[in-house]
């Protein structure tokens, strides 16, 4: 194996085929609290450093300046030089003495350092200068620190002193600081560590009971611990399963229903072409046949049962289906649209008595799918109605009310008849599918309208679908 491709099973390819290393967020974490604590230590540090160099620097500069100024004031410059004064006489053996004239140039009591003097130094033998103080670099790479004073008219006193031991302390400071510096890196990045793999371990026992959930299909509920944010998304995974649970249940729900619906139809079509195919077979055979009047029921009946099979595949493809691309929206009259439902359900119900009383109402929306929708309202009135029973059918001010004289509906299930796939106990022996009223909560919800189901005067159900008229708002269609 290729090391791309045994890198593609472990997932460290990206969809555009860079390689990558994925850390863990504990690795993160750690790797961050490190740097972060190693920049605090770098400026800390850096800020000790310079500190210490300007105050060592400083402190020299100060005993400098004060011995030279001493050593001129009580001292002329030739009883030095007469007397071959040792530079332990000016407080440190490790000080060079060096005296500048204005017209003699340099010379000194004490061996005079590979490294030349320049017009700082000459100024303030000139008496241009009050003092000066600097570092100089001798041949042999070492540096000085000289500082000049003024010793009588036309002469200088120079005090020049190596920085090594400056140095020194420097480097041992940088070394120190640097190796604490090190030290405190690392323990930021193993504390870092072990506080996000502390703190991460609820989320890796929710990331296994998930996966869990994800192999065994078991949508029971997490057990949530505490009141921190782990505990709000183990709750709103506990959310997130019920919905899945419910909406499995719905769909165990649809299968057991279409597979009822399905069964009768298919039942009886397979029935109807048996009966016609002996016929035929007869008729060939010189056997028993159909009669013409028989043929043609029965041909009705394979085109009805046709018509049920080809309704609820149309329920369904509708409710699947949270856009109509098809839809054409225009102002319509739902009077009118109500007047073509009434004519198609006429034909299914022929023995319901319809008192209908519409006034016209302007709306914007989909003609189709409203009249899909009031259909299904009346045809759930003609289901549930007694044959001889009267549907009232009113519309006024955009409220239209459908009462049937049935049993009505139990005060329980009435919160969920317009859920997809939901059958009351009592309807399953009905027909129908259950897809009717979710189809309607599905066409008047889109049309920012409302629909609801109350009881009936004569003690039967009442539908009460409400939809804005065309000038209140703008359509909902998507």
């Amino acid at each position: 194996m290729s090391r791309r491709s045994a890198a593609t099973s472990a997932g460290p390819w990206p969809d555009d085929g860079r390689w990558h290393y994925r850390r863990s967020l504990a690795s993160r974490v750690g790797v961050l609290s490190a740097l972060a604590v190693g920049a605090a230590v770098t400026s800390m540090a850096l800020a000790v450093f310079l500190l210490t160099r300007v105050q060592l620097q400083a402190s020299v500069d100060e005993s400098l300046l004060d011995r030279a100024s001493k050593a001129a004031e009580y001292t002329t410059l030739s009883q030095i030089t007469a007397q071959e004064v040792p530079p332990w006489m000016l407080g440190a053996a490790d000080v060079r003495v060096i005296f500048i004239t204005s017209d003699r140039g340099m010379f000194s009591a004490d061996a005079v350092p590979d490294f030349q003097l320049g017009a700082p130094e000459l100024r303030v033998a000139k008496g241009k200068s009050d003092e000066s103080i600097r570092t100089v670099t001798d041949g042999n790479g070492t540096q000085w620190r000289v500082a000049t004073v003024p010793a009588g008219t036309g002469q200088a006193l120079v005090l020049a002193q190596p920085m090594t031991s400056q140095h020194v302390v420097l480097s041992k400071l940088g070394t120190v600081l640097g190796l604490y510096g090190l030290i405190g890196v690392g323990a930021a990045a193993l504390a870092g560590w072990a506080v996000a793999a502390n703190g991460l371990r609820p989320v890796r026992r929710l990331t296994k009971a998930v996966e869990e959930i994800a192999v065994t299909e078991d949508l029971a509920p997490l057990r949530v611990e505490g009141h921190d944010e782990i505990a709000r998304l183990a709750g709103a995974f506990n959310l997130m399963l019920l919905s899945l649970s419910a909406s499995r249940d719905l769909q165990r729900r649809l299968i057991a229903d279409a597979s009822h619906e399905l069964r009768t139809p298919l039942t009886s079509l397979r029935t109807n072409l048996d009966l016609l195919r002996q016929s035929d077979a007869g008729a060939d055979n010189g056997g028993p046949t159909l009669d013409t009047e028989a043929r043609s029921e029965l041909l009705d009946d394979v085109r009805a049962q046709i018509e049920e099979l080809s309704t609820l595949v149309d329920d369904l493809v509708m409710l699947a289906r949270d856009h109509q691309p098809s839809e054409v929206i225009a102002e319509v009259d739902l009077a009118r649209v109500t007047e073509r439902a009434l004519a198609r359900v006429r034909r299914r119900a022929p023995l319901a008595e319809f008192d209908v009383a519409l006034s016209p109402w302007k709306v914007n929306g989909d003609a189709n799918g409203l009249e899909r929708a009031v259909t299904n309202l009346l045809d759930n009135a003609a289901k549930w109605s007694p044959p001889g029973s009267t549907i009232t059918v009113r519309l006024a001010d955009g409220l239209l009310t459908i009462d049937d004289e049935g049993p009505g509906i139990p005060e329980k299930d009435r919160p969920h008849v317009f859920d997809r796939f939901y059958r009351a106990d009592e309807s399953r022996a009905m027909p129908g599918s259950g897809l009717g009223l979710a189809i309607v909560h599905q066409v008047v919800d889109r049309h920012g309208g409302e629909v609801s189901v109350h009881d009936a005067p004569g003690g039967g159900a009442r539908m009460v679908l409400q939809l804005p008229g065309a000038g209140q708002t703008a359509p909902a269609a998507s």
